[in-house]
Order: structure tokens, then sequence, then C-alpha cells
């Protein structure tokens, strides 16, 4: 046999040989396993949801100051409004202006002595 003939017969078993090297795959190692993504999932959903409620209880709180600041400023306008009412009142219930209108009806006073009724409320 001559070289050249062995040559190539020998050929084709090495290109065989390089094709069956060619279809193993190799696994790579991942970077970030399986469980970990889900844990780093189950982690940032937490943090967003715990965000969604802080924010949505920071705005209720908001909402709450505020009613409670309009509130106050409404009983402070009713008190006001309370003082000059009652100030009014009490001007009005002077014997001196009674003795006049009475007067100037045509009420003729008895005694000298006039004497101003107590304030009867709740």
């Amino acid at each position: 046999m001559s070289t050249e003939r062995v040559k190539k017969m020998q050929q084709p078993i090495e290109h065989q040989q390089q094709q069956k090297q060619v279809k193993v795959k190799i696994q790579k190692k991942q970077w970030v396993s399986t469980g970990e993504k889900v844990l780093y999932s189950a982690a940032t959903g937490v943090i967003a949801l715990a965000s969604v409620f802080m924010v949505h209880f920071s705005s209720t709180t908001d909402t709450l100051n505020r009613d409670i600041q309009q509130a106050e400023q409404k009983i402070s306008q009713q008190e006001a409004v309370n003082d000059s009412l009652a100030y009014d009142a009490k001007e009005l219930s002077n014997p001196d202006r009674i003795l006049q209108i009475a007067k100037d009806n045509g009420l003729e006073m008895q005694n000298a002595e006039v004497k101003q009724a107590g304030y009867v409320g709740n």
C-alpha cells in the first residue's frame, strides 16, 4: 500500500472524530441561579408594596391633617361669633336701656328699684 492511500483512509476517520467533538455541548455556569432570581424578585415585590403602602399612608395622614385644620378654623370662627353675640346680649340686657324702652312704650315705673334678672341658660 502506498502512503498516500493510507493517508486517505485515515482522513475520514479524523473527520468523524472532529464532528463528534463539535457536537459536545459545554454548559456554562449561570451568573445568577434560578433560586436567587426568585428571591430577588420577591424582595423587589415586597419593597415595591411597602413603598406604595407608605405613600398611601402619608397621603391619608395629610388629608386628615387638612381636615383637622379646617375644623379648627371653623371652631375659632364660631367662638368669635359666640363671643360677639354674648357681648351684644349683655349690652341689650342693660337695665337703663330696658327702662328707656318701657317709658317710650308708655309703661310707668311703680317701684324705683330695678333689678337685673340672672341669666337662665342650659
